[in-house]
């Protein structure tokens, strides 16, 4: 999709634990047309359907679902690789992507996988993803994935929402340290996707507009090199 001779940075929209593209796209539609219209956002479900109770039910309609399981600790993972392959074959048939935006269990996903991604162990077949936007996010437990998806800076440019009340703000602020271009949104509210307030709304259009130029200048570089 374009803005007049510009294409649109594309993000995949990956969703919280227990819920669903559908359940994302609404509660990212609460940000103002002047953010909607200058990205592309795609929303897919979790490969899983919901193998317990959602903490959305009476809020938002089923059905619901997540993109691994995991021990209290959240240090021991059920059917990740299966995750990771099926966000692959995703981008794959879907694609392509610039960036990903995630909230909660998605996340804390999408913050991992840049680093996952450089080290060849996961999207090994699609473009680099180049930007991320994080909503509510955390590092990864495990020390199998987290040593190779923090033991080295990761290099895109990020955006993170962090939430006051939020009960994963402290783990965000950690992945937050991971990043060597991060910007930040802070708001009052807790593990949600908030609603923008003005100083919230010109950083997130400053972001957008400087992954845009990056874009343009990646699609100018392109096009040079194949004259």
């Amino acid at each position: 999709m374009t803005i007049g001779n510009e294409k649109k940075p594309r993000f995949l929209c990956l969703h919280g634990f227990r819920t669903s593209g559908e359940i994302l796209k609404k509660q990212v539609h609460k940000w103002p047309e002047s953010v909607l219209n200058k990205i592309d956002l795609v929303f897919p479900d979790a490969p899983f359907p919901c193998q317990g109770k959602s903490d959305v039910e009476g809020i938002f309609d089923p059905p619901y679902y997540e993109w691994f399981q995991f021990n209290k600790e959240f240090s021991e993972y059920t059917n990740f690789d299966e995750c990771l392959k099926y966000i692959e074959d995703y981008m794959i048939e879907h694609g392509p992507f610039d960036g990903l935006l995630g909230f909660s269990q998605g996340a804390i996903l999408s913050g991992a996988l840049p680093a996952l991604q450089a080290k060849g162990v996961a999207l090994t077949k699609v473009p680099k993803i180049k930007y991320l936007i994080i909503i509510g996010g955390a590092k990864f437990r495990s020390e199998l994935v987290a040593e190779k998806a923090y033991s080295s800076s990761i290099q895109v440019p990020s955006l993170h929402f962090l939430g006051a009340e939020d009960f994963l703000k402290p783990y965000g602020v950690e992945l937050i340290k991971s990043f060597v271009d991060p910007v930040v949104i802070n708001h009052p509210k807790g593990h949600t996707i908030p609603r923008l307030d003005e100083n919230g709304l010109q950083t997130m259009l400053s972001f957008i507009d400087k992954i845009q130029k990056m874009n343009n200048a990646r699609d100018g570089d392109t096009q040079y090199a194949s004259q």
